[in-house]
């Protein structure tokens, strides 16, 4: 999530968890209730998860056996938000001739989500009270408690006839997290780093857009899993910081990607950049005054150009003291690449156009840079997969409300395909 133009604000989460992923064997939960059907001579009904623990940004195969050929299912699935609130999603099945559901493969009659999808169940969650279209599923601070359970449940006939809890992991065991401020460290946001012994990768650079705070932090968590440091940045909005989205120093970006590369970097593992809507600029420009700093950006719902500040219409970026003009950002002296990615039915600016744009240019080795592009996707792209969006908010600074864009199941799309091509570019 995001943070980004959307307003997605910082997002939080999750229940305390411990343990390690378990292999990928079908596992069958222990003292699920039992159902019967007349063809299948008396067989338990089993509903089974190959990863009934793992990270939250991996999918699960979810599987329902013993039941009769064409017997009518319901299966559901629900989590608790930072509030305690409860968040439901459902999809209801009619069994093969075998008496299976596979929800990889099957496409539910009704529920929450409409086309065979194994984790519809998770982005298409809706909560108990509330508008749904302007409700986010958000948990809480990983490094406050380091994933959240889901709870799976098999009925028919009004009648529970299995059950499963899933462990969604946002900040595997030996994450740590420390705050950075500007009196100790220069910069403020949040350092999450790797276990101890965990293969060493590229340390990333995170920030959010025009919301400012310190944007998204279950991303920066995954990736500590992963094994890269990754520093979330603050560049407004929060404390030490200008309170808006106005004259912020390119020289304030520079300073934290020097601290990561010092601290964390290792030989020619430079630092990698994540910056979403506002935030791409600042990405993008980053790359193109300090190559040397700088390895591959990944843009989410970028701009491709400059724009001025928000909410004022004053210079957003200065560098050596000169406000940034208007104008398309360079990514000639880029040494890795951009990746860009957007949607076509962004409802907050034109993102696919500048995403294009950016695709076409060159970085310094000569190579175009890259853009993903879902078109019936909207503003929120930026986000780890599988967790419930709001399609609209309101926007914390000048107070109007937004639309995103796009539809649940296009964004779902957009942010599962497009977070395993980030997380290749980043380890490579």
């Amino acid at each position: 999530m995001t943070a980004d133009e959307s307003g997605a604000g910082t997002m939080k989460s999750g229940l305390r968890i411990a343990a390690a992923s378990s292999g990928l064997a079908l596992l069958l939960l222990a003292g699920c209730s039992g159902g019967t059907g007349g063809d299948k001579g008396g067989a338990e009904v089993e509903l089974r998860v190959d990863k009934p623990v793992a990270l939250a940004d991996e999918p699960v195969r979810i599987q329902v056996t013993g039941l009769d050929a064409g017997q009518e299912v319901t299966v559901t699935a629900q989590a608790a938000d930072y509030r305690d609130q409860q968040w439901n999603g459902q999809a209801t099945f009619t069994a093969d001739r075998t008496g299976a559901v596979d929800l990889t493969r099957d496409r539910p009659r009704s529920g929450t989500y409409q086309k065979a999808d194994g984790m519809g169940l998770f982005w298409s969650m809706k909560p108990e009270s509330g508008v749904a279209d302007q409700s986010w599923f958000i948990a809480k601070p990983p490094e406050h408690q380091p994933g959240y359970e889901v709870h799976l449940a098999v009925n028919a006939d009004g009648k529970q006839i299995a059950a499963h809890r899933l462990t969604r992991t946002w900040m595997r065991e030996g994450v740590t997290h420390r705050p950075l401020t500007m009196a100790e460290d220069g910069v403020r946001g949040s350092l999450y780093l790797p276990p101890t012994g965990a293969a060493r990768r590229p340390p990333v650079l995170s920030f959010g857009g025009s919301e400012g705070g310190l944007g998204d932090k279950f991303s920066p968590a995954l990736l500590a899993s992963r094994g890269h440091p990754v520093l979330a940045l603050c560049y407004f909005g929060c404390d030490e910081r200008p309170k808006t989205l106005s004259g912020i120093k390119l020289e304030y970006f520079a300073t934290a990607a020097r601290l990561l590369n010092r601290e964390h970097g290792s030989g020619s593992q430079r630092p990698h950049v994540i910056g979403a809507s506002r935030g791409s600029e600042a990405a993008q420009l980053l790359a193109h005054y300090y190559p040397d700093l700088v390895q591959d950006v990944v843009a989410y719902a970028p701009s491709h150009k400059t724009n001025t500040g928000f909410p004022r219409n004053d210079a957003a970026w200065t560098k050596d003291g000169k406000a940034v003009k208007h104008a398309p950002i360079p990514l000639q002296r880029v040494r890795g690449t951009v990746l860009a990615i957007a949607g076509g039915a962004d409802g907050l600016w034109p993102a696919a156009p500048s995403a294009e744009e950016i695709g076409k240019q060159k970085g310094a080795s000569g190579g175009r840079h890259r853009a993903l592009i879902y078109p019936q996707a909207g503003h929120g792209v930026s986000t780890p997969p599988y967790t419930a969006l709001a399609r609209s908010f309101k926007h914390p600074l000048n107070g109007v409300t937004y639309h995103m864009g796009g539809t649940p199941a296009a964004d779902a799309h957009a942010r599962s395909d497009s977070w395993p091509q980030v997380l290749s570019l980043l380890q490579d």
